[in-house]
């Protein structure tokens, strides 16, 4: 388990860093609600966008994407709820995924911007 911890960690980096080098503010990180956790919460001058990060090593079976199923849409659109009432947010929200596969020395970073819409 350690070790997928580590390589969670490690991808949300990534993503982080990958965000901010593309014009994004990161306004949390590991932010909970309950037991949901919102693994990056970011914003650009439009909107306020929710990540789910996955990360796999090069020989995964199912693209990390799919992993990110209607269930689990949910409880990460009931957070992002929960989040802009606290916080008073007035700006539209976004759900996003960011793949990170480490393939060595080099890293497969994939944003998918609208990856899902809270109508759920």
């Amino acid at each position: 388990m350690g070790d997928r911890t580590g390589l969670g960690s490690r991808g949300e980096e990534l993503a982080a860093a990958y965000l901010m080098q593309h014009g994004y503010t990161i306004r949390d990180r590991n932010w909970r609600s309950g037991r949901t956790e919102i693994d990056i919460i970011a914003e650009n001058s439009v909107f306020v966008v929710f990540v789910e990060v996955k990360t796999r090593s090069a020989d995964y079976q199912v693209h990390p994407a799919e992993a990110v199923n209607v269930p689990k849409q949910r409880t990460i659109i009931n957070a992002a709820s929960n989040y802009i009432t606290r916080n008073g947010l007035s700006k539209e929200a976004r759900f996003d995924i960011i793949t990170v596969i480490f393939r060595g020395t080099v890293n497969d970073i994939d944003h998918i911007e609208n990856a899902w819409y809270p109508t759920i």
